[in-house]
């Protein structure tokens, strides 16, 4: 479904996650033959931070109450502070922004769709859950990248000012238990199609093999726990 091909070989890299801020710790996998180049890394990582803003947008319309409009709009905005961010990064290395992101179109926006729920609820819970494991990941693969790396971590570092949609989702678990069950199930489906964004990334569509399925175990454990700890913030079970 995602089937992303990287525009050149990318040179030997090294991938770094960690908990943001914390300079120890960290795991790193040689992702030599896997990361892609940093014209396809920004453009990915732009757009899906113009998704992140489009879909919380929608959101917006679809919300009846005041307080909530006005939480959301945070959100929105924060994302689309992040991806004009980006953007300023492509147009710095004298790249047009519409046509580094745009191979990248057809298959996010699919991803959005997939993740994106019948009713408001599950769709707000998809924009915390997928962007944080997302921005994670990016944040993580940003390392690798040199200066333009490190100026893309700040950006993604920046508060995302999601913290509403988290209370939000809370109150309706908290009023409902029904409400508890739906998006434990959702939040435990969105897992899947998030990491094959990831995978995505890192292949040129054709999957990974078992050598390199090794590699990326300890990443996709520490964003698979980072996940969890989300689904506890909203008082679900991952």
């Amino acid at each position: 479904m995602f089937n992303w091909l990287r525009r050149r070989r990318a040179p030997r890299r090294v991938l770094t996650l960690r908990s943001r801020g914390d300079a120890s710790g960290a795991t790193r996998v040689d992702f030599s033959e896997l990361a892609p180049d940093v014209q396809t890394f920004l453009g990915q990582a732009a757009y899906l931070q113009l998704g992140y803003f489009e879909t919380l947008t929608q959101l917006i319309t679809s919300t009846p109450e005041l307080a909530q409009k006005e939480a959301l709009s945070r959100a929105a905005g924060a994302a689309l502070t992040k991806h004009q961010a980006i953007v300023g990064l492509i147009r710095e290395r004298d790249e047009d922004p519409t046509t580094v992101m745009l191979p990248f179109r057809e298959q996010l926006d699919a991803f959005r769709r997939v993740t994106s729920g019948e009713r408001p609820m599950e769709t707000l819970l998809s924009v915390h859950l997928t962007a944080g494991l997302l921005d994670d990941f990016y944040h993580a693969l940003a390392s690798t990248y040199g200066d333009t790396g490190r100026r893309v971590s700040v950006i993604l570092e920046a508060d995302d000012d999601r913290g509403a949609i988290v209370e939000i989702v809370a109150a309706t678990i908290a009023s409902d238990e029904e409400w508890r069950s739906l998006l434990s199930l959702w939040g435990r489906r969105l897992v899947g199609d998030t990491l094959l964004v990831a995978r995505a990334a890192l292949t040129s569509g054709q999957g990974l093999d078992q050598a390199a399925e090794a590699k990326v175990e300890p990443v996709f454990t520490e964003l698979m726990a980072a996940h969890s700890r989300r689904m506890d913030a909203v008082g679900l079970t991952s």
